[in-house]
């Protein structure tokens, strides 16, 4: 059964369509040719920052966060961001007695975000820099495992992104939901392995208190 749900949060929690709009401006890119190419480098199967580099060889993305900061344009999403869904849908998951986290590729400053946004919300909150490991590495879904009170097959994993998110969320043990949206999902959504990997598929995270009841009580 499944007792714990952790979320991604880029595309999953928060829509970064403002973050990567303010990027293409700090690289003097237009919007549009910089959402282009993005789209281009995933449906290619490369890694998204190897987005930056079409535009600027040798970009170093830490190193040009610092930048931004130093600079006054600090890397920055806030409750304006968050998907319409997100917070009905954390308000029923904890009234159906399920445990929250929230778990994702975010740097420090973001971590304090997350934080600052759902500190009443959820039970965990932890980033690849707080641990020291990001995804895809399994040792990322490792460390959720520790901080999760549940043995692994009781935490339902929920990303966008089937290479970064579901896959080695289910090597590690892990049951997994994917919602469609963002990029990732929009490009991915009708492959062989989208379609056959995830425990649940959904169009929302308001889908996923009915998905897990179901399940829940098919395991009665």
């Amino acid at each position: 059964m499944i007792h714990a749900v952790v979320f991604d949060v880029g595309e999953c929690l928060v829509d970064e369509t403002r973050e990567y709009g303010t990027w293409a401006d700090w690289l003097g890119v237009p919007r549009h040719t910089f959402v282009a190419m993005f789209g281009a480098v995933i449906a290619q199967g490369r890694d998204y920052r190897e987005t930056f580099q079409e535009f600027q060889p040798g970009f170093d993305l830490y190193a040009e966060r610092e930048k931004r900061a130093q600079a006054g344009q600090p890397e920055h999403f806030d409750e304006s961001d968050l998907y319409d869904d997100v917070r009905p849908a954390l308000a029923q998951l904890r009234a159906d007695g399920l445990w929250l986290g929230i778990a994702g590729n975010q740097t420090v400053r973001a971590g304090g975000i997350l934080r600052e946004l759902f500190t009443d919300d959820v039970d965990l909150i932890g980033t690849s820099d707080d641990w020291g490991a990001s995804k895809p590495d399994i040792a990322f879904f490792d460390r959720v495992a520790e901080a999760v009170p549940f043995d692994v097959e009781e935490i339902l994993y929920v990303g966008d992104r089937i290479d970064n998110d579901l896959r080695p969320a289910v090597a590690s043990g892990m049951p997994t939901a994917l919602v469609r949206r963002g990029p990732w999902a929009t490009i991915q959504w009708n492959s062989q392995e989208a379609k056959e990997l995830p425990t649940f598929r959904v169009e929302s995270l308001l889908e996923l208190s009915g998905q897990i009841a179901h399940f829940n009580g098919s395991k009665r």
